[in-house]
């Protein structure tokens, strides 16, 4: 069997690794391997900060909506039901930006579920 020599695989892989960890502090940026262990826990935390970041909007947008329906006296429970009943098909992203930025929009919303 012939002798492998990895000169060219292995230092790019190297240079690939040190140029993700650039910016980080002391000897993660400029050893391999503890570059490499911080590289590998930097991208877990992305990969999983993206996931919760969804969720956190969403909370976010779910509790914008309930505060601004209170002030009408219902719950958010009650208005998303009966935003289904009424076949109003606005997700709650689009509805959080109107409680904020076009409550009349909103106030009409809210007077068609406690109509229905």
């Amino acid at each position: 069997m012939p002798r492998v020599k990895r000169g060219n695989k292995k230092l790019k892989r190297r240079k690939k690794i040190l140029k993700l960890a650039r910016g980080y502090y002391g000897a993660r940026h400029k050893l391999y391997r503890t570059a490499k262990e911080a590289v590998e826990r930097a991208l877990v935390y992305s990969y999983v900060g993206r996931k919760l970041k969804k969720r956190d909007f969403r909370r976010l947008w779910i509790m914008r909506i309930n505060a601004a329906v209170r002030e009408y006296g219902l719950t958010y429970n009650k208005f998303i039901s009966g935003l289904k009943k009424a076949g109003v098909e606005l997700n709650r992203k689009v509805l959080a930006d109107m409680a904020v930025r076009d409550p009349e929009g909103f106030e009409k919303l809210v007077e068609m579920v406690k109509k229905g």
